[in-house]
């Protein structure tokens, strides 16, 4: 008895091996606490204190970034209903004594805004137009055409945006003044804004990235079907690129829009004026008030076309971000 009961622990053992070695590790790994590697952890944030601090802090920094955005706009708007004896008053007033709207309607006819608005409104239209023709055109035939020589021309686009703007400030005034091969002078004419607003290399990467992401097996049975090129441009990949073709336009409208220093240089014909060089060429005859608000008037359209289109700008810049 003795014998047997010391000989089937042996047997027990014996009969049942011990787990694999990788078995045992990946219990273990399971059973490991999961480790949270923030400034704040989890367990943190659900104690009372932690969600007093988390709502204190996100409130301030919401706060604090609101009115440093919005502010500058109400002190612009109630800037214009002042008198210009408030307007130079210490400590100065938050709030205007009396809501005078009629300071619009004076600078409105002042001002002549509306033959301002009217040019500003057929250059930022002509320039949406060429830009989208153009900046396609190219991003297209990068992405998918894939011409020879293309990964140069790609560079040279990109290497655009590494030089600021007032470096080739002179040598564009240079080319519009005498167009090179034609000799052309574009001066005062629309020509003036259209062209160059054309020529954006951010613009066509942000195009050429979204393309990229387009299956090319979309292309291929488009092909197969006989499509040529362009027809697959047009019927294929611009349906299919709205995100992205909403935000190259509102980019290129805006930029136009809120332009002063090309507009300066092209367009010194007083008729010809944009919006942004009207008012600053009438600013030293006018009072501050009736600035203030032509300021007001000119910047409305753009806000207007950024709180309207704030999500398809966010949605087509990050559009082409990833594959699938």
């Amino acid at each position: 008895m003795s014998q047997s009961t010391v000989q089937r622990p042996v047997r027990a053992v014996k009969d049942t091996p011990p787990p694999p070695k990788h078995t045992r590790r990946r219990r273990k790994t399971k059973e490991r606490p999961q480790q949270f590697r923030g400034l704040v952890s989890p367990h943190t944030l659900t104690t009372r204190r932690g969600k007093i601090v988390y709502w204190t802090v996100l409130t301030f920094v919401i706060t604090g970034f609101t009115l440093a955005f919005v502010f500058p706009l109400y002190w612009m708007v109630t800037g214009a209903m002042k008198s210009p004896d408030e307007l130079v008053a210490v400590p100065p007033t938050f709030f205007p004594k009396e809501l005078n709207f009629s300071v619009y309607a004076e600078a409105w006819e002042l001002l002549d805004l509306g033959t301002f608005l009217k040019n500003t409104l057929i250059y930022a239209a002509g320039a949406w137009f060429f830009t989208l023709t153009f900046d396609v055109a190219a991003a297209y035939a990068l992405s998918k055409l894939r011409p020879v020589f293309g990964k140069v021309v790609l560079a040279l686009v990109l290497s655009t945006l590494m030089i600021p703007p007032m470096v080739i400030l002179l040598p564009a005034y240079l080319s519009v003044v005498e167009l090179p091969i034609f000799g052309w002078n574009l001066l005062n004419t629309p020509w003036a804004i259209w062209l160059p607003a054309a020529a954006n290399g951010f613009f066509i990467f942000l195009l050429k990235r979204f393309f990229d992401s387009i299956p090319r097996e979309l292309l291929e049975a488009a092909q197969i079907d006989g499509a040529s090129p362009m027809r697959i441009l047009w019927s294929v990949v611009l349906p299919v690129s709205r995100p992205i073709l909403g935000v190259v336009s509102i980019l290129a409208v805006v930029n136009v829009w809120k332009d002063f220093v090309w507009p300066l240089l092209v367009l010194p014909d007083s008729e010809k004026m944009s919006i942004s060089v009207g008012i600053s060429s009438l600013s030293a005859q006018m009072p501050q008030n009736v600035l203030i608000a032509a300021l007001v008037i000119a910047s409305i359209p753009a806000i207007l076309v950024f709180l309207v289109f704030q999500r398809s700008i966010m949605a087509g810049l990050t559009a082409g971000s990833l594959k699938g």
